[in-house]
């Protein structure tokens, strides 16, 4: 049995970056077919993308999909709300936790796995301004270790 290629098409370093994500989802998309023309051509975009539960199903909001050159009339608005697919225990599940412990939830990745397409969302906890000052610190000695490395192995 051989794994699907996954064919990244955008991702979300920005929520990595303010949230602590604690459990990851794989969840299919509702799209019209220039939609996915416009993304296999890689036009997504996903940074001010957010999702909200209504009446028991998903949607993404301002998950911008560019509209496809050749699509004509039957391009959709860029910026139209999606419906995610998931099972029913997982969005119950994901109600749960966000009713009592406070928690978001926010789309990590956009790909393909084999024809179809599939978005990556993280049930998200947002992290204070002194998380993201750690974080930042230790991008900083990681990055001056990698250069102190480097320095040493030109001699």
């Amino acid at each position: 049995m051989s794994k699907e290629a996954k064919k990244m098409v955008a991702n979300n370093k920005k929520a990595l970056f303010d949230y602590f994500i604690e459990d990851k989802y794989e969840a299919g998309i509702s799209l019209a077919g220039t939609e996915v023309k416009s993304l296999r051509m890689g036009k997504c975009s996903i940074k001010e993308a957010f999702i909200r539960i209504e009446k028991g199903e998903v949607y993404v909001y301002n998950m911008h999909i560019s509209p496809y050159e050749k699509g004509n009339i039957f391009n959709k608005d860029p910026l139209r709300v999606k419906k995610l697919l998931l099972h029913r225990y997982e969005i119950r599940k994901i109600e749960g936790q966000i009713a009592q412990k406070g928690y978001t939830v926010v789309p990590l990745n956009v790909y393909f796995k084999g024809s179809l397409v599939k978005v990556e969302i993280g049930l998200a906890k947002g992290k204070k301004l002194y998380d993201k000052r750690q974080e930042i610190a230790k991008k900083d000695q990681r990055r001056e270790a990698e250069k102190q490395f480097k320095v040493k192995n030109l001699y």
